[in-house]
């Protein structure tokens, strides 16, 4: 089958750094287009692709012909508006995370992807990595028992108040960034949604730089408590721990950036001491994102991770800010 012709809109630093590499590396893609007014990042990208078509307007990469499919790594508060113009313009979408700011917002790309019958996708990659569809199938497969507690926590040090991730017009906060993390990988490990929440923000230059979330849960193996941790403003942090009645699932060292902070593992603890660890050296859960995207292209395999479970994780986001209290 012909490869998917990919064009990225915006030379973001992370589009250079991770996603344009991968799909230049990803099996049935093609890195063709790039939209940037400034040649000296778009030399950043052509050093790996030499080939790379650039057009100095996203409006003329989204009519660019040898183009199928778009990425878009713009500010969160630009992702709804693009989107929707990519779908527009007869293009598949991969937009990075959060698609959207609101759930409601979400509802719409849902339409426009039914109304045109092409693939609109949240580049929420960690659901392709081989370490959380472990830790999900050991969590089905009764592994640990009955799931008593979930926690995750995800925390980095940004103190450049002119980052967009500390902008409160560019969609910032600490939840907005990481907290599709702390939300989402629980929601695909166990299936399950929010009974009760609630929720402690504190908020810096207009955005939430820490926040603290307490929730009852409810999916396929009962009921269980979750506890969630974001920040801006600490050392570096990730972990994810399932825990249950005759074991525990856990990941740790960098589950969220695999390979990049930390070796990519899950460990599965179980009663008598007994410990089974695996490790994913060589996987890229970006290359694995652009080529299950590719696959839903071409061959029309469900995509992991649809627009339909992307609304949930913001729904739960947008009941924290409803809910919270600012300390």
């Amino acid at each position: 089958m012909k490869p998917v012709r990919w064009g990225v809109l915006g030379a973001a630093r992370f589009a250079r750094e991770h996603m344009a590499p991968a799909i230049h590396a990803a099996e049935g893609a093609e890195l063709a287009a790039l939209a940037t007014s400034d040649p000296a990042k778009a030399a950043g990208f052509q050093a790996f692709c030499p080939a790379l078509t650039v057009h100095s307007s996203y409006e003329a990469l989204l009519a660019d012909p040898g183009v199928d499919a778009v990425y878009i790594p713009l500010p969160n508060h630009m992702h709804v508006e693009w989107t929707l113009k990519t779908l527009a313009a007869g293009k598949h979408v991969l937009t990075e995370k959060p698609i959207a700011l609101k759930a409601r917002e979400i509802d719409q790309i849902i339409a426009a992807r039914d109304r045109t019958k092409l693939l609109a996708a949240e580049a929420y990659m960690i659901v392709h990595h081989p370490q959380w569809q472990r830790a999900k199938d050991w969590l089905e497969a009764g592994e640990i028992g009955d799931l008593v507690h979930a926690d995750v926590a995800f925390s980095f040090n940004l103190t450049d108040l002119g980052n967009i991730r500390n902008r409160p017009d560019a969609g910032g906060g600490s939840l907005r960034d990481i907290g599709v993390y702390t939300f989402g990988s629980m929601r695909f490990v166990t299936g399950a949604e929010p009974v009760d929440i609630s929720a402690r923000i504190h908020r810096d230059n207009g955005v939430d730089t820490f926040a603290q979330v307490a929730a009852t849960m409810e999916g396929p193996r009962g009921r269980f408590t979750y506890g969630s941790m974001t920040s801006m403003r600490m050392y570096n942090r990730q972990v994810a721990t399932f825990q249950g009645t005759r074991g525990m699932i856990r990941l740790e060292g960098g589950p969220f950036n695999a390979n990049v902070n930390d070796l990519a593992e899950v460990e599965l603890h179980q009663n008598g001491n007994r410990v089974v660890v695996e490790r994913f050296p060589t996987a890229n859960q970006y290359k694995l994102q652009v080529e299950a995207f590719g696959r839903t292209v071409r061959e029309g395999v469900p995509y992991p991770s649809p627009l339909e479970f992307v609304r949930g994780t913001q729904a739960m986001m947008d009941r924290v800010y409803d809910v919270a209290v600012e300390i």
